[in-house]
C-alpha cells in the first residue's frame, strides 16, 4: 500500500499501543546476515573510540529533488534536481528559498558538522554516517570530514566480500545503517522520515539514548549570519536554538508527535505531584517487564564531548576528561530559554 505509514493512527487504546511496542521492539528481527554484519560494524566503531555519533545524513539526490530545496549549486544543480523531480508528477512547484526558511530542507553536511561542533562535540569523536549516494560526492562531504576527521561509513568499515551480498538491495543496506545508528551513543536525524522516527522511538523505549533533531527553521537564519559572528556567539546561539531538540528524556510531552517516534504509552513515568522521579535504566538487551512497558529515565546515559575552543586545540584537562569518559552537560545554563515547538516538516521519502 502506497504511503501506508501515513495512514496509521497515532491514538489507539493503550493495550493496542502496547501491542505495537511488542511488535516493533521485540517481535520484529533482521535476518541473521544483516544483524551479524551490523554488530561487526558496531564493534569496529567502538574500536575507533569509546563513544561514537551516528548521523543519518539524508543528502542523496532524490531526497533533495523531492524536497525542492536549493543549496547554491547554480544552474547545474537546478537542472540535475529538476530532472529527478520530474519522476513525481504530482509534486507542486516550490520556492526553494522559502523551503529553507520554513525548515523543510535537510541541513548540508557542513551545516550538520558546524552544529555538532557548536554543541561542543569534540573534533576527534568517531562519526558514523548512514547514507546512500551523497549529492556532490566527496566535494560535499569534505567540510564535514574536515570538522570530524574520524569519519566512517558501512563501506569504509567493511570489506568488499562482507558488503557485496547487500549492495543490490537498498532496504538491506538501510537495515545495516539502522543497526549501527541504534547502538550509537548519540544519533543525529537530519530529517524526520520513517527511519529517523522509528530509531527515535526505539531509543526512547530501550532506556533512552540521545537523539538530536536539528531545529532547521531556527537554524537557517543563524547559518546565514555565521560570517558576521564570532565562534563563541555562534556556538552560544546554537545551544539556545537546539534547546528542546537534544533528545532529553522528558523533552516531548506524552501524546505529542507520532507514536513511532514517541511511544509514550509503553514507557512508565513515576510521578510525585509535578515532579518526575528517576527510574532504573534498562539496556536494550534486557527483556521488558510483564506489562510490556519500559521505564523512562531522567538521567541521560550518554557522553557529551567538549572542546574549550572550536579549533580543536584541547587542553590537558579536556584530554583527561575524554580518557575518563565523563559525561558533561553541553547545554546552556540558561533555564529561562523557552522551549520551541517542533518545525512542521512535511513527510518526504519513506526512509
Amino acid at each position: 500500500m502506497t504511503k501506508y505509514d501515513y495512514r496509521l493512527s497515532n491514538k489507539l487504546d493503550t493495550d493496542l499501543q502496547k501491542l505495537r511496542c511488542r511488535v516493533n521492539y521485540h517481535a520484529l528481527r533482521f535476518t541473521d546476515p544483516i544483524q551479524e554484519l551490523g554488530e561487526r560494524l558496531i564493534q569496529r566503531m567502538r574500536k575507533k573510540g569509546r563513544y561514537f555519533i551516528a548521523l543519518h545524513l539524508r543528502f542523496e539526490p532524490d531526497m533533495l529533488a523531492f524536497s525542492g530545496c536549493y543549496y547554491g549549486g547554480g544552474e547545474k544543480e537546478r537542472k540535475e534536481l529538476a530532472a529527478i523531480r520530474r519522476r513525481w508528477r504530482t509534486l507542486h512547484i516550490r520556492d526553494p528559498e522559502k523551503g529553507r526558511r520554513q525548515g523543510r530542507c535537510p541541513l548540508t553536511p557542513e551545516e550538520v558538522g558546524l552544529m555538532l561542533r557548536a554543541l561542543r562535540y569534540r573534533s576527534d569523536v568517531p562519526i558514523y554516517v548512514a547514507s546512500g549516494e551523497i549529492y556532490g560526492g566527496e566535494d560535499t562531504l569534505a567540510p564535514l570530514k574536515a570538522l570530524f576527521p574520524n569519519f566512517h561509513t558501512k563501506e569504509t568499515l567493511s570489506g568488499d566480500e562482507e558488503l557485496s551480498p547487500f549492495l543490490k538491495f537498498s532496504s538491506r543496506m538501510a537495515a545495516i545503517d539502522f543497526i549501527v545508528c541504534d547502538e550509537s551513543d548519540a544519533f543525529v536525524a537530519n530529517n524526520i522520515g520513517n527511519m529517523a522516527k522509528i530509531l527515535a522511538g526505539r531509543r526512547r523505549y530501550f532506556g533512552h539514548k540521545r537523539t538530536i533533531r536539528p531545529n532547521a527553521k531556527q537554524l537557517y537564519p543563524l547559518f546565514m549570519k555565521r560570517g558576521n559572528m564570532s565562534w563563541d556567539a555562534f556556538s552560544a546561539q546554537m545551544r539556545i536554538i537546539q534547546k528542546g531538540y537534544m533528545g532529553d528524556p522528558m523533552e516531548i510531552t506524552s501524546g505529542r508527535g507520532e507514536f513511532h517516534a514517541n511511544p509514550a504509552a509503553c514507557i512508565c513515568i513515576k510521578t510525585s505531584g509535578n515532579t518526575v522521579a528517576k527510574s532504573i535504566y534498562r539496556s536494550n538487551k534486557e527483556p521488558a517487564n510483564d506489562t510490556g512497558i519500559r521505564k523512562a529515565v531522567v538521567g541521560p546515559p550518554y557522553p557529551v564531548y567538549t572542546d574549550e575552543e572550536a579549533d580543536g586545540s584541547d587542553t590537558e584537562d579536556d584530554q583527561d576528561t575524554t580518557a575518563r569518559g565523563e559525561m558533561i552537560d553541553a547545554e546552556p545554563d540558561d533555564d529561562s530559554v523557552v522551549r520551541q515547538e517542533d518545525p512542521e516538516l512535511e513527510e518526504i521519502l519513506s526512509d
